[in-house]
């Protein structure tokens, strides 16, 4: 990190980075999450990158690598190693690893014909390397409920969690977001997500925006999925992720 940076862009760059490890978590390509785990004794491995374009600052992965597990029946481990970086015309390119994901889902309530799956995933991001630029060496917890319900080839889920953010300047806050997607073919899913956050940290706002995008199943076992989206309430902000499924 360069001596002469400006306070307020080192501060916007770390901000900027721990949101976007915490946008990690989600269902990829989306912010928001499903109950659904992966099923007993099969894998998914991601390679992607997810990125915020901000007018002086742009934060994201390159890449980050996902593996989550079927354990048991109803659980799924998981874990995410990110590669974070931060950009800005005037200071150029940094990179850095900060945080490890660690997470379980579980899934306790079954879809039925008249309800939804309902499920939790409780997420820790775990400081495992002291890097002051993408992280502030604190132990971060997200404790969310999701729900979940197909009628053929639609499928909509959502629901809400609280994040226990400790450092300073920091707050706890909320997200909640809901995602409704159509399978057009085998080959093609598309959705879109709206989703909200309380303010985060001192001197930050609420975040409002929305993300399109979906999947493009290349095999049972390969897919390709994309999202792109935008803020529409406060800071102006453009998101993106793309990125790599395998499923075994």
């Amino acid at each position: 990190m360069h001596k002469d940076r400006p306070k307020y862009l080192v501060l916007t760059a770390i901000l900027l980075s721990m949101a976007i490890q915490q946008q990690v978590i989600a269902g990829p390509p989306f912010n928001t999450d499903d109950p659904q785990p992966v099923e007993f004794h099969h894998w998914e491995y991601y390679i992607s990158t997810i990125n915020t374009f901000k007018s002086d600052v742009s934060t994201g992965t390159s890449p980050h690598i996902e593996v989550n597990y079927g354990v048991v029946p109803n659980v799924q481990v998981h874990l995410i190693l990110p590669v974070n970086y931060d950009y800005s015309r005037q200071h150029g390119f940094n990179t850095g690893y900060a945080y490890t994901e660690l997470g379980v889902k579980y899934r306790f309530i079954q879809e039925s014909d008249n309800g939804p799956q309902i499920g939790t995933f409780p997420i820790a991001e775990i400081p495992t390397i002291h890097n002051p630029e993408f992280g502030n060496g604190q132990i971060q917890l997200f404790i969310p409920v999701w729900a979940q319900k197909s009628w053929g080839k639609l499928t909509t889920y959502g629901g809400a969690g609280y994040w226990i953010n400790p450092g300073i300047n920091n707050r706890n806050w909320l997200f909640t977001g809901w995602e409704v997607q159509y399978d057009f073919s085998p080959v093609i899913t598309l959705g879109g997500e709206l989703y909200y956050h309380t303010v985060d940290t001192i001197g930050n706002k609420q975040v409002l925006a929305f993300n399109i995008g979906g999947s493009i199943n290349a095999s049972e076992k390969f897919h390709i999925i994309y999202s792109v989206g935008h803020s529409l309430m406060n800071e102006k902000f453009t998101s993106l992720y793309g990125g790599l499924l395998c499923t075994l």
